[in-house]
């Protein structure tokens, strides 16, 4: 059993999380910086505890004070959320190692599959479809360039340890090929401490699925179907859906068991999410495993009336799944937008400052994540996200008109936001058909 769990983390997941474990009965630990001592996760948590200044690095990003706040306040478990150190084996070794358990996989498999290159290299054996490239890793620019040239242009440079668009360039000539590595791999040191890179084929235009699975520790894997998160900007998400518009019965029913024969190379556990991109002849490679909760599990839980937070804690404390696939119904049709407090025509620069005024809409199929209130001041210092809003309905053309209502109905005065740029999304012919791919940002909007 698990009694006491410390979320290290912040903002709507560490909300998410304390109201999960409010339901099971289990207390809560809430870790804060000195930005976020009124934040409303500290406020909701049984305990809080001060780690430290408002950078990530003397905070959120750190391992040391983290581990002493769990110890100091007898907490029995972690649930890293996602972002900061969900990610990080490292940490979820450690954890390990002083009997905490760390509600996610095993440091081993996020080791493992954080190496994108490691990861490529095991699904190649598992017989998984890759994106076709370099085997091995890349530290050069001159060993990149001969590579590149083998494998035929346009390719991607990619960080073995990347993630969230960092550490990632698109090549297009052999002749910008080695600025690009350099930034790429300057990039990724800086960002994640590690020069390895790895090259393959860019797809052109394709879309980006992604496929929700859960684990136990007794070898039961199952997945409850696919998100599409083609519209992207700079390879971050912004629109998240369910289901694929792009997916028939057949491709759907492969992908899935192909994400399920991905996690079991693994040998994963807990939650986590197989990622794919599909092209436009509906073949389809496998990109990556994230070893954490997605920002946009939500899609999946209206699609299932799943609580994966739930789920992640019944297994990390050694429970068996009681779902089988057989048991997963997905219904009608789910949206995730994305609200961050950044300013779309200023090259999305992120906006902080005091909310003086908020107005969150409800209604029947809507849910809305957030952590912000009136009167909160958004802190410089960490991801300008402030809001997700999910809606579900009975078709994908319900849930776009529904999602353009409740967009229309937002208020969020104080800060600049994504929130109109979001409608104008919404309102979008192409989008409106489900014509999208991972282009459709830079297509229908340019490079803003």
């Amino acid at each position: 059993m698990i009694n006491k769990i410390l979320i290290a983390n912040r903002g709507e997941i560490a909300v998410r999380i304390i109201r999960a474990c409010r339901e099971l009965g289990i207390r809560t630990v809430a870790v804060y910086s000195e930005a976020d001592r009124d934040a409303l996760h500290t406020q909701l948590a049984d305990e809080s505890v001060c780690i430290g200044k408002a950078q990530a690095s003397d905070s959120y990003l750190n391992i040391e004070r983290i581990l002493s706040a769990t110890v100091a306040t007898h907490a029995d478990a972690i649930h890293p959320g996602f972002g900061f150190l969900s990610e990080n084996s490292k940490f979820a070794e450690l954890c390990e190692k002083c009997n905490i358990t760390f509600i996610g996989p095993s440091s081993e498999v996020i080791e493992k599959t954080g190496n994108k290159q490691e990861a490529r290299n095991t699904m190649i054996a598992a017989g998984v479809p890759v994106i076709p490239g370099t085997k091995e890793p890349v530290y050069t620019p001159e060993q990149g360039q001969e590579l590149a040239d083998g494998i035929g242009y346009p390719v991607m440079i990619k960080a073995a340890l990347g993630g969230g668009g960092k550490g990632m360039r698109v090549v297009r000539d052999a002749a910008d090929f080695q600025r690009e590595f350099n930034n790429a791999q300057r990039e990724s040191v800086n960002g994640f401490g590690d020069n390895t890179m790895y090259i393959e084929k860019y797809i052109e235009e394709p879309r980006h699925i992604e496929f929700q699975i859960l684990a136990d520790n007794y070898g039961n894997v199952i997945h409850l179907g696919e998100r599409d998160c083609s519209i992207q900007r700079n390879h971050q998400k912004m629109v998240e859906e369910s289901p694929s518009i792009a997916l028939n019965e057949d491709i759907r029913k492969r992908m899935g068991e192909t994400a399920i024969k991905a996690a079991k190379a693994v040998n994963y556990t807990n939650a986590g999410t197989v990622e794919f991109l599909l092209d436009k002849n509906n073949d389809f490679y496998f990109m990556e495993v994230n070893t954490r909760i997605q920002v946009e599990h939500g899609v999946t839980e209206l699609m299932t009336g799943i609580d994966l937070i739930k789920e992640q804690i019944r297994i990390a404390a050694g429970e068996k799944l009681d779902i089988s696939q057989e048991d997963v119904r997905l219904t009608g049709a789910a949206i995730e937008v994305r609200i961050n407090a950044e300013d779309p025509y200023k090259k999305f620069a992120p906006c902080p400052g005091t909310i003086t005024d908020i107005h969150i809409p409800g209604g029947n199929g809507v849910r809305i994540d957030t952590a912000v209130y009136t009167g909160y001041t958004i802190p410089p210092f960490y991801d300008s996200m402030i809001l997700k809003v999910m809606v579900h309905d009975r078709d994908r053309a319900s849930v776009i008109a529904k999602m353009r209502s409740v967009l229309g109905e937002i208020v969020i005065e104080g800060v600049t936001t994504n929130l109109d740029f979001q409608y104008e999304i919404c309102n979008n012919e192409k989008f409106i058909q489900g014509n999208i791919t991972t282009d459709f940002i830079a297509q229908e909007f340019g490079n803003r």
